[in-house]
């Protein structure tokens, strides 16, 4: 398992190849990545994402491991940046690799339900009109009570 909150971009591509490499025993690798993604009624101008560093990895690398076990995954991985992103950049990746595609399909919308409303990270996005905290929304924790 290997989680990492980084400021610096990744390489999705070398991450997926890194994260098969060597998966004999594996039948299913599962990878998600989320980008920053604009807004047509306020153009977006730029996403900062704050954490606070050893809680915020504490945290993804304690729902990574319910994760494995939970969904009986061979592995997983979670990256997520923090600092100002533009839209279209990476801001997420996620990959998870079982002996069975459902169980890494599951174990994969986990992860992404956990990060999408209980990681803790704080997000601001700036715009033309100024700039605002990002909201936890209702379609998000709806998301996350099913598990």
């Amino acid at each position: 398992m290997r989680v990492a909150v980084q400021e610096a971009p990744f390489d999705l591509g070398q991450e997926s190849i890194d994260f098969a490499r060597g998966r004999h025993e594996m039948g299913a690798i599962v990878t998600f990545t989320g980008l920053v993604r604009d807004s047509p009624e306020d153009p977006l101008q730029a996403m900062e994402i704050e954490h606070y560093p050893g809680m915020t990895e504490a945290a993804l690398a304690d729902i990574a491991e319910q994760a494995i076990a939970r969904f009986d995954l061979g592995d997983a991985l979670v990256i997520h940046r923090f600092g100002r992103l533009e839209p279209g950049a990476l801001i997420m990746m996620v990959a998870t690799a079982a002996r069975h595609r459902g169980n890494a399909f599951e174990g994969a919308e986990f992860l992404m339900d956990y990060l999408k409303s209980r990681a803790p990270f704080w997000k601001r996005e700036i715009s033309a009109n100024g700039a605002e905290w990002v909201a936890a929304r209702d379609a998000d924790e709806d998301a996350l009570k099913r598990w």
